[in-house]
């Protein structure tokens, strides 16, 4: 988009900010005020139509159009309406786009540092740590840094939605061991796939509706997306039936909010505001959603669709913390991407080591009252 096209959309928002024009001075004014007709922005996601991560970019987009009074309102459109799943952020750079919903990790092939902010190295801390990372440990300037500064995009993001530890994914049969993952074609995304090709798979990045096609055409014999609702929302049930939970490779990932600068600088301090804090109100929201929702599918998959649910094994875990410790030192010869990594080593080493002492031995408790679930 050009400087005088960017200049027009700013125009464009100031007078639909304002509303109607004003009666003329002259006139006799009518005694019913006119209503201010909303701000509609334009947002679109990287999710399928149908895809529960879609609710979750709506669950937004309603908090939003309830706390401005209605002044506001998004169109959430899905993957593909406007641009590619992949290719949100050039569109809300360019002012395509006023909102993204999506993940950093998908523009990951503009630099590699996005995949610090979604699927980097974990070093033993949780999803909720590095999102507190991102607010409280000086992510966000970091990110703005990596955006604003290094790639001069127009852009203004945020995270929210701790996700849970991605799952390993889903094989046609039983993986023990890392010899046993030698020669897979694997669907994953961003710095995961330089991780388990350092391990002896073959790795394709997809956005998450091409995955099932791809497996149903032999392009890839195995995947990882995210989670169980959007796996069963997929059909991944019926291309494969081994389901492997728990993983290092995307353990701390987060929901990306994406902005267009111009749009953000042209709104009243309150809309402005009321768009930037519902990300934390969608967070909890999405939060719950997902605790009801990816549990009740994941008994789903087990119990209605004949899929085994298995733990990944210590030694595929331990060969991803070994794969890891090989790809640091050569993520670090980039001085950027050293500040990112160093910033998050410190972090968690203050925050989990509280986490990890405070926590009580939840599967202790969980396998006294219900004893024999926890069996793999």
């Amino acid at each position: 988009m050009t400087n005088k096209s960017k200049m027009d959309r700013r125009s464009f928002l100031r007078r639909a900010a304002v509303g109607a024009p004003a009666v003329a001075a002259g006139a006799l004014a009518a005694p019913a005020v006119l209503a201010q007709a909303p701000l509609v922005l334009k947002m679109q996601t990287s999710w399928p139509a149908g895809d529960i991560w879609q609710e979750m970019a709506q669950d937004y987009a309603t908090r939003v159009e309830e706390m401005s009074g209605g002044r506001l309102k998004i169109d959430v459109l899905p993957a593909g309406a406007v641009v590619g799943a992949f290719q949100v952020l050039d569109a809300v750079n360019d002012g395509v786009l006023d909102i993204a919903h999506s993940v950093p990790v998908y523009w990951y092939g503009k630099n590699k540092a996005a995949s610090l902010f979604g699927t980097g190295p974990v070093f033993g801390g949780s999803a909720t740590t590095m999102l507190s990372w991102f607010y409280e440990g000086g992510g966000k300037a970091l990110y703005d840094e990596l955006t604003q500064d290094i790639m001069g995009l127009e852009v203004d993001g945020y995270m929210g939605f701790p996700m849970f530890a991605q799952p390993f994914g889903w094989f046609k049969g039983e993986v023990n061991t890392v010899a046993d993952l030698q020669g897979f074609k694997y669907r994953t995304v961003g710095l995961a796939a330089d991780l388990l090709q350092s391990m002896g798979m073959s790795v394709a990045q997809l956005p998450g509706g091409e995955i099932v096609p791809a497996m149903e055409r032999g392009v890839i014999d195995a995947f990882e997306f995210n989670n169980p609702s959007s796996d069963r929302n997929f059909g991944a049930h019926d291309v494969a039936k081994n389901y492997y939970l728990s993983s290092y490779h995307q353990a701390s990932e987060s929901f990306e909010f994406l902005f267009n600068k111009l749009t953000m600088e042209d709104l009243d301090p309150d809309m402005r505001a009321i768009l930037k804090y519902a990300v934390e109100a969608a967070s909890t929201a999405n939060t719950a959603k997902a605790m009801r929702r990816y549990s009740a599918d994941l008994k789903w998959l087990q119990e209605e669709a004949g899929v085994t649910i298995h733990r990944t094994s210590t030694d595929i875990l331990n060969g991803q913390i070994e794969a890891w410790d090989k790809l640091i030192p050569v993520l670090e010869e980039d001085p950027f991407m050293k500040k990112c990594l160093d910033s998050q080593r410190a972090w968690v080493e203050q925050v989990t080591y509280y986490e990890l002492m405070n926590a009580p031995d939840y599967a202790l408790a969980f396998d006294h009252y219900f004893p024999g679930k926890l069996k793999m």
